[in-house]
């Protein structure tokens, strides 16, 4: 049995699975792409935009956040996943606004805190302007790397910025207008960009509010990305075309985000919000019943989520036999309805604590 929690931001949809306490086995702290891409998808898994695992701490943080995409790749950050993160703990442990939380990540400690309003506002780190950390092949002008990028035979102005994951960021007069499919697809697989990118296409209506459509790294195309709309708004401010704050529409809604000091943090302000708790069926958790019984080993034992590194001598076939004899014991003995009234308590509390402090 594994639990999880669902939770969006902006439309951007996350299955979180809670692992602080190092409960988790290896085989979902370190999960098969393969098996990623299965819980993500829409119509044959639980469905979301990605996996996020809430981790126990390398270093200094209080946590450390593993956010994979739906095609199971890997990604350094995530805007709205950190927001989702930051929202379910305060759910689960009931914390008050003004809560923060140093999370460990891969693009270093992200720091949200939870407003009197339920919103949450991210100190999101300076932005990466240099070639090689974002990384690109585009060369900085004007403090930003940019040029011009030859696409289906139109020459498109660019520009990049690294907020600990890469980002392009298109001006376009006109974004009902673009073939964003094509563009974004191709954008994101660039050899301008060696580690590939997200793709942000960037209509200006004023600059105090910018519109922008958003292709994900290993996503595709989503409703919103916090970390884009923090790229698009460096970009705009180093091009000339924003100030320093401003409201950054997306499809999914608005985020607010701000630069203050062209050498400092960018802040995001934004919303999350739980969607449901799940429980998902044996034969989708992974080293049960994703193989055959007969390849089934002892690391692979959800009933001893120590033994889970690879070091681990191979069980004897009568080890073996004893793990699956008791994963069955277990199955049979809990009904599926109480596996889900355990996710529809977790979820009754989490719901409960927000409304003890009186936030949306």
């Amino acid at each position: 049995m594994l639990q999880f929690s669902k939770y969006q931001g902006l439309g951007n949809d996350f299955l979180i699975v809670e692992g602080r306490q190092g409960q988790l086995p290896d085989a979902i702290s370190n999960p098969d792409p393969a098996w990623v891409r299965r819980i993500c998808d829409r119509r044959f898994g639980v469905g979301g935009d990605g996996l996020i695992l809430a981790l126990p701490p390398q270093a200094e943080g209080e946590l450390r956040m593993r956010i994979l995409n739906a095609d199971g790749s890997e990604a350094e950050m995530c805007g709205n996943g950190i927001r989702c993160l930051a929202r379910y703990l305060a759910d689960t442990d009931g914390d008050a606004p003004g809560r923060r939380w140093d999370i460990e990540t891969l693009a270093g400690m992200i720091r949200p805190e939870l407003m009197a309003d339920g919103q949450l506002r991210v100190d999101m780190g300076p932005p990466f302007l240099t070639s090689e950390g974002i990384p690109t092949t585009l060369m900085p002008e004007d403090g930003l790397p940019q040029g011009v990028l030859l696409l289906e035979g139109e020459q498109l102005k660019v520009a990049a910025v690294g907020m600990g994951n890469p980002h392009v960021v298109v001006p376009v007069d006109d974004l009902a207008s673009i073939p964003f499919d094509a563009w974004g697809a191709a954008l994101e697989v660039h050899p301008a960009f060696p580690a590939k990118t997200n793709v942000h296409f960037l209509q200006v209506h004023s600059r105090e509010r910018l519109e922008i459509r958003v292709w994900e790294r290993g996503a595709g195309p989503t409703l919103a990305c916090g970390t884009g709309a923090c790229a698009t708004l460096v970009a705009a401010v180093l091009l000339g075309l924003a100030d320093d704050c401003a409201e950054v529409v997306l499809p999914g809604g608005p985020l607010m985000i701000e630069w203050r000091d062209r050498t400092g943090s960018v802040l995001m302000t934004g919303p999350a919000e739980a969607v449901f708790d799940g429980v998902l069926t044996p034969e989708l958790v992974p080293g049960l019943f994703a193989v055959e019984p007969q390849d089934i080993s002892i690391n692979q034992d959800m009933t001893n989520p120590s033994a889970t590194t690879d070091d681990t001598p191979a069980a004897s076939p009568e080890d073996e036999a004893a793990a699956l004899e008791q994963v069955q014991k277990f199955l049979s003995n809990t009904s599926l309805d109480s596996m889900l009234n355990l996710a529809s308590e977790s979820l009754e509390q989490r719901t409960k604590a927000r409304f003890e402090r009186g936030t949306p």
